[in-house]
């Protein structure tokens, strides 16, 4: 015997399924990762016409079934409608969708990643701050939620917390200036590592409180590219576009 459930989250993709019908998968917060069929979704005036879309946030009802969720019915609080008519825009949320739908996992609790989507739809769609920063912030900060983030508090070889004025790619994280000369490590603005520590350690919700001068920001884009190509294993098909 099935039963309903009502779950919060965020339409990550939607497949269609036959002639009328959808498959999406959901980022939860209780159930985490979700796949649910969505029936009738592609008729015209069908209930579900416009909840079962991408980007599309708010409450689903669900049938839960032996191994299947059906949408039984959705109250939408939030289409991000102004995001979804940029294109640009549109780009860099894909790929943060994407990137949300391949971390996320079924049955775990999910609720600091889809915070972050959510957030940074929100300041996407604010148009205050630059794209590229955007990326840059909510890749760092998946790092983060992943465990898998770079160590810009302490030397990587001695363990000291101050003068940490070198990144080393090799070590995955600071060095300080004495230890430079044994291990080596690019230089490292001490602007660009204020930000990387705030990006780590901050609440989600005060994320994009802040701006970093060209300067900064190029080397703290250029840090995360770096960062990127050496420790994620995985590229997006969303990231051709961007």
């Amino acid at each position: 015997m099935g039963f309903n459930i009502v779950l919060t989250g965020m339409v990550l993709s939607a497949i269609p399924i036959g002639e009328y019908d959808k498959r999406i998968t959901v980022l939860t917060k209780e159930r985490g990762k979700i796949t649910a069929f969505a029936k009738g979704a592609r008729r015209a005036h069908n209930q579900l016409l416009a909840a079962a879309n991408p980007f599309v946030f708010g409450q689903f009802e669900v049938y839960q079934g032996k191994s299947t969720y059906t949408v039984v019915r959705a109250e939408i609080s939030n289409y991000f409608r102004e995001l979804t008519a940029d294109y640009d825009m549109v780009c860099y949320g894909s790929y943060f969708l994407e990137m949300a739908e391949y971390y996320a996992q079924e049955n775990a609790d999910e609720v600091e990643r889809l915070r972050l989507l959510y957030q940074t739809l929100r300041a996407l769609e604010s148009r205050k701050f630059p794209m590229e920063l955007i990326r840059g912030i909510y890749e760092l900060k998946t790092w983060t939620i992943n465990g898998e983030y770079p160590n810009v508090f302490a030397c990587l070889s001695c363990g000291k917390k101050d003068h940490l004025d070198f990144f080393s790619m090799r070590l995955r994280g600071c060095v300080c200036r004495e230890c430079q000369s044994k291990v080596g490590g690019n230089p490292l603005q001490e602007s660009t590592l204020y930000a990387m520590q705030f990006i780590i350690s901050t609440p989600i919700e005060r994320l994009y409180t802040f701006k970093l001068s060209a300067g900064v920001q190029e080397e703290f884009l250029q840090l995360i590219r770096s960062y990127r190509m050496h420790y994620v294993g995985y590229s997006f098909k969303s990231e051709e576009f961007l």
